[in-house]
């Protein structure tokens, strides 16, 4: 059982990140509590509630030594709840005392010219990286101003098991399973950096369990480059069958849009697979002393998980030929 003494470790959000942070902190037999939108299965290490009514983020928040902001709103919800949202992890964290270790992404850089560094300038070409160098802003003028020690660990886009918001979603393994090809925004041919999901908790972890990384920004581990259409086709040789994608035209991304709101707002970002979208994880890799998972044995973990989710036949008889 774990001591009531011990440190308290507050996960805000049960997402695709969150729950697998207070997996990795319980497996280190550390005090987890989570905090939710959603009521259900509630209980002492469970709470639910709006993090952007204030009282309740304190209350949430209460006794945490550190806190993990993995929140991220639906798209077309972030005008209006990605800031607040912040606000009340800061809030709670500042009223317990806590440090704060928060997800991001790499908007804020805008379309880049080469690798993104932690220093890179900050020229966002979207209204959601717009509103990311303000969540940046936000973050880091509290760690300045001495409120709440602050760490940011910026991740590109995911790769791995079990995510909804993705290139490798449902409805991808689904076409490749059924054998058509997987669809994606942009030039399938290109250079796109995409991090470990599992790596991503990890970097979040490490941060939270360290004295050294608050009061700065740090990029998460990942991968060299490589182009989704080579990423997939590893996936399907793991999976052992044909796998390939294309991509989506424009005039469809705006089609769709007119009935869906992510849609609409996924428009503005496909400009991250119209060019070389790499990444610089050399500033984590030195202080922290771990790579990223090897993308063989990531997308391995990957096509385990898909066999057993979509009742595949083991490796070997899936990919045995007569």
């Amino acid at each position: 059982m774990q001591a009531t003494s011990a440190p308290l470790h507050v996960v805000l959000g049960a997402g695709q990140i969150g729950g697998r942070v207070v997996e990795l902190l319980r497996a280190r037999g550390l005090r987890v509590r989570q905090v939710r939108r959603s009521a259900v299965g509630v209980g002492p290490e469970l709470v639910a509630g709006d993090i952007t009514d204030l009282d309740f983020a304190r209350r949430a928040v209460e006794g945490a030594a550190v806190v993990y902001d993995c929140m991220n709103p639906a798209y077309h919800r972030w005008p209006q709840e990605l800031l607040p949202m912040a606000r009340g992890a800061l809030h709670g964290a500042r009223h317990a005392g806590a440090r704060l270790v928060a997800l991001d992404c790499l908007y804020m850089y805008g379309r880049p010219g080469g690798p993104m560094r932690e220093d890179s300038p900050q020229v966002p070409c979207s209204k959601k990286g717009e509103l990311r160098v303000k969540l940046g802003e936000l973050r880091l003028a509290a760690d300045r101003r001495g409120d709440v020690p602050v760490a940011i660990a910026r991740a590109s886009d995911f790769f791995g098991a079990d995510l909804a918001y993705a290139v490798w979603n449902d409805r991808f393994f689904r076409r490749v399973l059924a054998g058509r090809k997987g669809q994606m925004f942009g030039d399938p041919d290109l250079p796109h950096a995409y991090t470990y999901v599992e790596d991503v908790a990890r970097a979040l972890v490490t941060l939270g369990t360290s004295d050294r990384g608050f009061g700065h920004v740090w990029h998460v581990p990942t991968p060299p480059a490589e182009s989704t259409r080579s990423l997939t086709q590893r996936l399907g040789r793991a999976l052992g069958r044909d796998a390939d994608v294309t991509s989506v035209p424009r005039w469809l991304v705006r089609t769709l849009g007119l009935v869906s709101p992510t849609m609409r707002e996924m428009a503005e970002m496909i400009y991250q697979w119209e060019v070389p979208f790499e990444v610089d994880d050399s500033k984590f890799r030195a202080a922290f002393g771990w790579s990223a998972t090897p993308v063989d044995e990531a997308v391995a973990r990957t096509a385990a998980w898909a066999r057993t989710r979509y009742g595949l036949a083991p490796a070997r008889e899936a990919s045995a030929r007569p």
